[in-house]
């Protein structure tokens, strides 16, 4: 048993689950439901009544979550790691997210008035550390946001052979990501999760078949000799391999979205069922789909990989995965938008009641930070980019560091513990540098290469027209 914690304004207190008698109240059991009940941010029985998530449905958000726009990128980097590096990397980063994850969840769990990764930074660090991780948890998912506004772009050049200006298929996308993430609950929006999911697996799998049955990549020359650049074990410079590296690292590194999904379910302690079912799932079609596009592909692998098998093939997928897209870029802005709304409304009656002051507030929220998101896909117009530099800035420190540090402010005692204890404890304490060298080792990789491709052209102007999708 973890050794109780300082209390602060947002977590409240710690819940015990060791059955005394409460010292206000010697009738009453500390850690009985009622008592954790007390401390959940959102209430049961509201006027607006937020905890109507079961956990077969936090399954499929947590899906849609995290198998999103990550999925087309994978290909991309194990062009850069090969086969066994990027094999190897997909397995690692996915076994150790979803540890991360499960500290996570039961650091939430054990202080129950935590909603978001920022309000466990403030139960840990006080503060300043609160802060700046909910800084970044808002830069992550506004830069998630924007790699999705970015995919739909992408898609809707594809669909139309570039009929518009790519900044209008940007704007537009915005606006239906924004009108579909001010939907309030999770749970209302959970119809939508299963047909993203759905939606963006089928145009992944459509793509996986349809390399199979070429001759040659669709972006290789179409006569002569060709190098196709596949690689059981590769060498990649420093900065690509950093990059290469946290794109897949950031494909299943979202789990702090998961801790506002947990503040809305019915038995928030259910959530590692639907955690394991996640991960399991995203890990071995991460695994299976990135081998058989890297290796019929090779060198000539598209990113996003929808357009690696050709511009039919690109057009079906897209038309398929469009509302994955849509969605997975619905889901991070809710995300971002509720931490947010949350903050801002904590602990007043319009938080669950529906006041001018809430719908103000959240309306204001969700189109406010899809303008945000907008900009920035416009400005990092290069789909792989975004998404690594996401992982190194964002949810390295957040998704990385940061669960070491909770479990250690839990685990104190493991310190002086058994040697068995205190191995655990100092595997933990790894994971604040862990996090940190990927922070900064792959902030510049990233930032290395942005400056590379708009030296040699491959990125262009901010807001320029011209065709993302390589379809003209």
């Amino acid at each position: 048993m973890s050794s109780p914690a300082t209390s602060s304004p947002d977590c409240e207190k710690k819940a015990h689950y060791d059955a005394r008698p409460s010292k206000e109240d010697p009738e009453r059991i500390v850690g009985e439901i009622a008592d954790i009940e007390d401390h959940e941010v959102f209430k049961q029985g509201a006027n607006v009544d937020f905890r109507t998530v079961g956990w077969p449905r936090a399954t499929v958000i947590f899906l849609k979550i995290i198998f999103a726009t990550g999925v087309l990128s994978i290909p991309v980097a194990m062009a850069s790691l090969g086969a066994v590096g990027g094999a190897l990397s997909v397995v690692g980063w996915g076994l150790l997210n979803t540890y991360t994850a499960m500290i996570q969840g039961d650091f939430r769990n054990n202080h129950p008035g935590c909603h978001s990764i920022a309000d466990m930074a403030r139960e840990v660090g006080g503060w300043v550390t609160k802060e700046v991780t909910g800084a970044l948890f808002i830069i992550a998912y506004v830069l998630c946001t924007g790699s999705g506004i970015l995919g739909v772009s992408i898609g809707l050049n594809a669909l139309s052979t570039h009929a518009a200006c790519t900044v209008w298929w940007s704007f537009i996308a915005t606006i239906v990501v924004a009108a579909a993430a001010s939907v309030r609950k999770f749970h209302q929006i959970g119809w939508l999760t299963w047909a993203g999911f759905v939606s963006i697996f089928a145009a992944v799998f459509i793509v996986v078949i349809a390399v199979t049955t070429r001759d040659r990549p669709a972006a290789a020359p179409a006569t002569g000799d060709y190098e196709l650049g596949f690689y059981t074990i590769a060498y990649p410079s420093f900065a690509s391999g950093m990059v290469a590296s946290c794109t897949i690292f950031v494909s299943s590194a979202g789990t702090s979205a998961f801790l506002p999904v947990i503040s809305e379910m019915r038995h928030p302690r259910d959530f590692r069922k639907a955690l394991v079912t996640c991960m399991s799932l995203v890990t071995a079609a991460y695994l299976a789909f990135s081998l058989v596009v890297y290796r019929w592909c090779g060198q000539w692998v598209a990113s996003p990989s929808l357009g690696s098998a050709g511009q039919t093939i690109k057009m079906v997928s897209y038309g398929v995965g469009l509302i994955g897209l849509i969605v997975s870029a619905c889901l991070y802005l809710h995300v971002a938008a509720k931490y947010c709304f949350v903050r801002i409304l904590r602990n007043t009656h319009h938080l669950q009641e529906n006041t001018v002051i809430h719908w103000t507030t959240w309306l204001g929220l969700t189109f406010g930070l899809a303008s945000i998101s907008f900009i920035l896909a416009e400005a990092i117009p290069i789909f792989n980019y975004l998404i690594a530099l996401t992982g190194s800035v964002c949810f390295a420190p957040i998704a990385v560091a940061l669960p070491g540090w909770l479990w250690m402010h839990d685990h104190k005692s493991w310190y002086r513990g058994t040697a068995l204890q205190q191995a655990a404890f100092w595997f933990h304490a790894f994971l604040i540098p862990l996090g940190l060298f990927f922070l900064v080792g792959g902030t510049y990789g990233v930032i290395e290469e942005i400056i590379q491709a708009y030296a040699d052209g491959t990125i262009g102007s901010a807001f320029m027209c011209a065709d993302n999708s390589d379809s003209t």
